[in-house]
């Protein structure tokens, strides 16, 4: 099969979920595309890439709106045209979920936890950092200690300050040093791997095609290698986010999160650069086409070099 047509097939099916999330996936252009790119749009840019996922202009307007009054985005208007960026709040919140997407696994671990006491918080303070922290990848040991192996500590320092809890909520470091086989059991409860694990193959299942058809053709149209870039980071997000990313030691040996990372960063490899082109000719803003990408961005999965994506046609 050819890799076009392996696209398009994962596209077309995509499109036409009865379930599709368009707000969702707008975030997703946000976080993936625009964000490392100066953050800010044009609507009638945004609704234009929106029509290739089968997502009406209506149904973008609405979502748009949607996300800017939950504090994600906020408008500017210039004339008749309406420009979106990224609130400072939704700033804050995708340069955490960067980090987790786009960073490396974890490689080695000290056997140090990190551990968080809510007993000195009121019950709506500790189901908010419950919620926010479970996106740090904290678990719950007990009903008030929440804990994680191998945390970033500034998204947490970040997180606690935006919550307000730093005078009242402590953090603690400790170490196992008895029944080492408990703690690995006690992990598995307080995180629901299996589900996460049957999550990520399903991942390797629906991109693999695309894998493989790379391997023979490397022929893609710079819209194809975006949308199938966007749907690749849209899938993978929505599990990663919910990932501890624990440390080897405290995963199943046959975990699947391993083959899903190195497939998620080996088909981003091969469509980055077309899908960056993709975005200059298309993408508007107030002064005009997008900015350059910043060095940052260059930095994910481990170094994005120019030069070394599989070559794609312009069509």
């Amino acid at each position: 099969m050819k890799a076009e047509t392996a696209c398009q097939e994962l596209i077309a099916e995509y499109s036409s979920r009865p379930t599709l999330r368009s707000g969702s996936l707008i975030t997703t252009v946000f976080g993936d595309s625009i964000a490392p790119r100066g953050g800010k749009l044009w609507l009638g840019s945004l609704i234009k890439v929106m029509a290739d996922f089968g997502i009406s202009e209506r149904l973008v307007r609405t979502s748009v709106f949607r996300l800017a009054r939950d504090g994600w985005l906020q408008s500017e208007q210039v004339g008749r045209r309406s420009y979106y960026s990224l609130s400072e709040a939704g700033r804050e919140q995708f340069d955490q979920a960067t980090h987790r997407i786009y960073g490396s696994a974890v490689t080695e671990w000290d056997g140090r936890w990190c551990l968080l006491l809510l007993s000195g918080l009121d019950t709506a303070d500790k189901d908010s950092v419950r919620k926010e922290c479970g996106w740090l990848g904290f678990g719950a040991m007990s009903a008030n200690v929440l804990a994680h192996p191998a945390p970033d500590l500034k998204d947490l320092d970040v997180t606690l300050l935006r919550l307000g809890v730093t005078e009242q909520l402590v953090v603690l470091e400790g170490q196992t040093v008895r029944n080492e086989s408990g703690m690995r059991r006690l992990a598995h409860a307080s995180w629901n791997l299996e589900d996460l694990d049957t999550r990520y193959g399903e991942f390797v299942a629906m991109f693999r095609p695309i894998v493989r058809a790379l391997a023979n053709d490397s022929q893609l149209s710079e819209k194809t290698a975006f949308m199938t870039q966007t749907l690749l980071i849209q899938e993978y997000r929505k599990i990663l986010l919910r990932d501890p990313l624990l440390p080897d030691e405290l995963l199943p040996s046959d975990w699947q999160g391993k083959a899903a990372y190195q497939l998620c960063r080996n088909l981003y490899l091969a469509t980055y650069e077309a899908a960056d082109r993709y975005l200059t000719e298309t993408v508007d803003t107030a002064d005009g086409p997008l900015p350059p990408p910043t060095k940052i961005f260059l930095s994910r999965f481990g170094g994005l070099k120019a030069g070394t994506t599989r070559k794609v046609s312009n069509g």
